[in-house]
């Protein structure tokens, strides 16, 4: 099936998904969950500017919570190969349902990072501004991989979050970074959804899709502070470690499609074995 023929038979898929998240999602509020009585002015209505020694956050909190804020930030150049595509109908309210929610997610981590002055916010904006005009940019992708992708990228977010929170040593930031991975679950869950079912639409063009997007699966590399590379800091502190990528993003949710499980013509059998190895 071609991509257009995809986005048209998957379209009742993408509508009932995007009721049921929006029924089982949590509404939160990003102001309810950012300590404001912390707050105080920086020196240009008067008060102090930022210094080192104001910060009472962990270092794997402030680098947990710094690349959170940037990843959410850059959502829109992360998904632009998605959007791109979708311009009406049910495929669009998610995509906008989905940016939404991201940005809730970078206003209450920018937030917290600035009002506690948990990290150098002039720095964090410099970082950032840097980061948005660079944005990201994917091969050329199909349909199916777009969506293999964003299933992946959703799972290994939560994974950071989660991690996050069990390390920070701040019960304030702790509770934040678990709301975001509850919604980073429940997204990852809305695009296995649309694999499964695309999986019983177009089996071997799916599971070759998916072998494809877990060869060249990366996450995206999130500059820090300091010319800094986000890959090696968050492996090294325990938030997320890409060696475990196939136990703790790919298995679980190759299991969940049930690939082992299936039958496929030849061409796509040699896919189900390779995905098949990942799940032991």
């Amino acid at each position: 099936m071609n991509d257009k023929d995809l986005l048209d038979a998957l379209a009742p898929v993408v509508s009932d998904n995007l009721e049921r998240h929006i029924a089982v999602a949590d509404v939160w509020q990003p102001q309810d969950m950012v300590p404001w009585d912390d707050g105080r002015n920086f020196d240009f209505l008067g008060g102090t500017d930022w210094a080192p020694e104001q910060s009472t956050l962990s270092d794997i909190g402030k680098l947990g919570l710094t690349v959170g804020v940037l990843a959410a930030d850059n959502m829109p150049s992360y998904h632009r190969e998605l959007a791109g595509r979708l311009v009406s109908g049910p495929w669009w309210r998610w995509v906008g349902r989905w940016t939404a929610e991201e940005n809730r997610h970078s206003i209450v981590l920018r937030d917290f990072l600035v009002l506690t002055r948990a990290v150098d916010p002039v720095e964090l904006e410099r970082v950032r501004m840097t980061h948005m005009t660079t944005g990201y940019s994917l091969p050329s992708l199909h349909l199916l991989e777009i969506l293999a992708t964003a299933a992946f990228d959703e799972a290994a977010s939560a994974i950071r979050h989660r991690n996050t929170a069990a390390q920070c040593g701040d019960k304030v930031a702790a509770a934040i970074c678990e709301r975001i991975a509850t919604d980073d679950e429940l997204q990852t869950k809305f695009f296995a959804n649309l694999i499964d079912a695309a999986l019983d639409l177009a089996p071997e063009q799916t599971v070759n899709a998916i072998a494809e997007r877990v060869r060249e699966f990366r996450v995206p590399v999130i500059p820090l502070p300091g010319d800094r590379d986000s890959t090696g800091e968050l492996a090294t502190a325990g938030i997320y470690d890409p060696a475990r990528e196939t136990e703790l993003v790919f298995g679980p949710l190759i299991a969940e499609w049930n690939i082992a499980g299936r039958t496929f013509e030849p061409a796509g059998e040699q896919s189900r074995d390779e995905l098949g190895k990942l799940t032991v």
